[in-house]
Formats: structure tokens, C-alpha cells, sequence
């Protein structure tokens, strides 16, 4: 069974409430082995506050003596807890590092499978360790070989929209944005909605950086100098990506349903339309990297801390996509791997090879 890596995330946001209300839900604990790496003081915290049903913790120290059918939890953050609802803290961004850290490392060692992240706040995180403007880089730096990159892919079903550029000021964006990063996040798209998503030959929107596509050039030249050329060297590469797109005609239309992946320019152009379309479910994974992991589209939602109004759907569908993409994963590799091992067999105890692409 997968094991599941749960972060708590900001323990003065809704991340501990998603997390009770998912696995109050006895059936999740039957499809995985959830691993929660926080405090069962601050869980408990949470808990009597949204007055829910108590979720049968097992405590234990490490991941190895997590339990099928049981929630398991790790207390990264000793029994010295301060949850100050709605409220940014040192201490909570203390808590949320502190149980990255730990879940990150048991992950590098296969302790557990896949990781889920409750959300953080950006700012109260930010220490000597961890300087990075959200998960999604520091995951890349913790776990990116030489040369890899990681990409944002923010998905609800066959809706699925990545990220040329990620966490960036807006006024930095034209002079990032290059052919080569283009091709490069193009790329890795299209790997990634093959072997996570298992779409066979993956149909990838560009859009457009300026409005109406530049107007060929009145409204901006980054199309006509930069995108344009880079969809047409994927083309060259055999990969079925179109465009550019403008963005406000794109979604306001059924267009976005014709492709398995859209690729935005930058963060808002990308996120603003796909959480007005999916924020209840949609599901924020990190492609490019060989581990794996997800965490819920929203954020840690201070204005809705312990008024047990927030919806744990989108943690819920994390839960389910980290555990889909190491099947799909795990089946794509064995299909892919070395595959002109499957035209030899041997015969006999002779060790004697026949080569089944010759005729005999």
C-alpha cells in the first residue's frame, strides 16, 4: 500500500482542518498509509475548536512504524506548540519547516512515497534554510538532479495548466521569458501529462504574454519574437502544441476543453481562470522532479481558520492524485523501460537467447 507523507503546513491556517475532515473519513486510511508529519497537540487543537469528530491518531516516531488503517502521525515539533488562529507567527512558520524538513527527508531515504503539503505562508517560512518563494522551488532544489527543473501544473480532471514562469514579480516576466524556457517547460509538460497523467500524445495550448496575442506586434513583440518560435521548434520536435492563444478568449470560450494541457506564460494568467474554474478540487502537483507531490490549489485561508467553513475537497483530490501518479508512474516506467528487452526470451537451461525480431 502507499505510504503517504501529510505536511500540516501553517498550523494557524486551515491546513489541520482539511486534514481532520479528509481522514475523519475512515475509507481514506484504506486506500493508503498516511504518514502526518506535525503535532498531535496542534491536531488536537484544531480539532476542539472546530468542534469535529475525533480522528483515532497512532503516534509514532518514525515512518517506518506507520500502520495500515490507522492515521499516523509524527510530532516534528516537540510538545512546545502555540496555535494562534488566523494569525501569522514565527512559531507557525517554525512548525511548517520543521515538519517539511522531516517529511522531505524520510521521503529522500523511500521512508514514504509520495508527498502531500498542506499550505504555508511564504512569508513566516523564509529562514536561512528556506529561501524560496513556496514549495515548488525548494522542492527543486532539495531534490533536482544537475540541470533539472521542476513546473507548476495546477489540475482537476482533464483540466491541467502549467507554468513557464512561477513565483516571479509580474514586471520581471518579459525579460525571463525566452524561447529556450518556453521549449524547455513545453517539454517537460508534455513528459509529465504522459507518464503522471498517462495521456498518450498530449494536445498542449500555448497562450499568448500581451492581450489579443500582441495584435502581430501592436500590443507587443514577445509573440512574434519568442513564442511563436518556440511553438514552432516543438512542432519541429513532433510535439502537438498550438498557439499562442489569447488568454481572456481562450477560457471565456469552450477552447480549453479541446487540449490536455494549457501552458501559461505567468502565474496569474494561468491560476486566476483555472481556480475560478476548479478552486474546490483542483489540485496543485510539481512535475519534473522524481519524487512526487501535491498539495490542495488554495492557501492557508486565515480569514477562515477555526470557523469550520473551509472545504477539505481540494486536499482530498491531493490525497488521490499523489496516490494516481505513482500507479500511473510506476506503470508507464515498466512499460517504457528497456523495451526491447520484451523481444528476447531464453530457452531452456542452456541460457541460449532467441531473438525474436529475426526470422528463423
Amino acid at each position: 500500500m502507499i505510504k503517504v507523507g501529510i505536511t500540516h503546513g501553517d498550523i494557524n491556517g486551515i491546513g489541520y482542518e482539511v486534514i481532520l475532515k479528509t481522514f475523519g473519513d475512515i475509507r481514506m486510511a484504506e486506500m493508503c498509509i498516511p504518514v502526518i508529519y506535525g503535532s498531535p497537540k496542534a491536531a488536537a487543537y484544531h480539532r476542539k475548536a472546530l468542534d469535529l469528530p475525533a480522528v483515532a491518531f497512532n503516534q509514532i516516531t518514525d515512518a517506518k512504524e506507520a500502520v495500515v488503517n490507522k492515521v499516523n502521525i509524527i510530532n516534528c515539533i516537540g510538545e512546545d506548540v502555540k496555535v494562534e488562529l488566523g494569525v501569522s507567527s514565527e512559531a507557525a512558520g517554525n512548525a511548517a519547516f520543521a515538519a517539511l524538513e522531516r517529511a522531505c527527508a524520510d521521503l529522500q531515504d523511500g521512508l514514504i512515497d509520495v508527498l502531500v503539503t498542506a499550505p504555508i505562508n511564504k512569508h513566516n517560512i523564509q529562514r536561512e534554510d528556506f529561501h524560496f518563494p513556496g514549495h515548488t522551488e525548494y522542492l527543486e532544489e532539495k531534490f533536482g538532479k544537475a540541470g533539472d527543473k521542476s513546473l507548476m501544473i495546477l489540475a482537476k480532471d482533464n483540466l491541467r495548466v502549467a507554468l513557464v514562469t512561477g513565483h516571479i514579480p509580474l514586471s520581471e516576466i518579459p525579460q525571463k521569458l525566452t524561447k529556450e524556457r518556453i521549449v524547455e517547460a513545453a517539454k517537460l509538460f508534455e513528459t509529465s501529462l504522459k507518464r503522471d497523467f498517462r495521456v498518450g500524445n498530449p494536445r498542449i495550448a500555448v497562450l499568448s504574454l500581451n492581450p489579443h496575442a500582441g495584435e502581430n506586434g501592436l500590443l507587443g513583440s514577445e509573440e512574434n519574437d519568442i513564442i511563436i518560435p518556440a511553438i514552432k521548434e516543438l512542432q519541429e520536435k513532433h510535439s502537438l502544441c498550438f498557439g499562442p492563444y489569447a488568454a481572456d478568449g481562450f477560457f471565456g470560450s469552450s477552447d480549453f476543453m479541446n487540449f490536455d494541457g494549457i501552458l501559461a506564460m505567468y502565474h496569474d494568467q494561468g491560476l486566476a481562470p483555472f481556480k475560478t474554474i476548479a478552486m474546490e478540487e483542483g489540485v496543485n502537483f510539481t512535475a519534473g522532479l522524481p519524487v512526487i507531490r501535491t498539495s490542495p490549489a488554495h492557501g492557508t485561508a486565515y480569514a477562515l481558520a477555526g470557523k469550520n467553513e473551509a472545504s477539505e475537497e481540494s486536499f482530498r483530490q491531493a490525497v488521490y492524485m499523489a496516490i494516481d501518479t505513482y500507479q500511473n508512474r510506476t506503470e508507464y516506467d515498466k512499460a517504457y523501460v528497456n523495451p526491447l528487452r520484451k523481444l528476447y526470451v531464453e530457452r531452456g537451461g542452456d541460457n541460449e537467447v532467441l531473438d525474436l525480431t529475426k526470422e528463423e
